[in-house]
């Protein structure tokens, strides 16, 4: 038996709890897994997800820096373009750019300034 090691599970910091709710879940098209606080007034710390792909927001100071990068593979960045441009969000007007090493790239800020990069590799565009 090999011990395996998966997939990092990114944790980006939210002020917000509505603001983080609307463009993660509502416009993103994230779900939500779990949410914890310690009690009803403190931080919330929840997991959403995404087919394959799994992210933590947190409130909790010291848990992660604003202004975070993190680049998620999709199998077609396009179709992800197409379907966000399809369900607009407050002034975001995210663009599909090639790379010079070839991958599809389209690079959105979260309200907290978190830079999440959707790719797609050269090999699969």
């Amino acid at each position: 038996m090999t011990n395996r090691i998966h997939s990092p599970i990114p944790i980006l910091r939210i002020f917000d709890e509505s603001k983080a709710l609307s463009f993660y879940v509502e416009w993103l098209n994230f779900k939500i897994d779990w949410q914890h606080r310690f009690e009803k007034l403190l931080p919330l710390y929840l997991q959403i997800s995404r087919d394959g792909c799994i992210l933590h927001l947190s409130e909790h100071h010291g848990d992660a820096c604003p202004g975070s990068a993190l680049r998620i593979p999709v199998a077609n960045v396009d179709e992800l373009y197409g379907e966000l441009k399809g369900r607009p969000y407050m002034g975001y007007f995210p663009e599909v750019r090639t790379t010079p090493w070839g991958s599809r790239d389209m690079s959105i800020l979260d309200p907290f300034g978190n830079r999440i990069v959707f790719t797609t590799d050269a090999e699969s565009s």
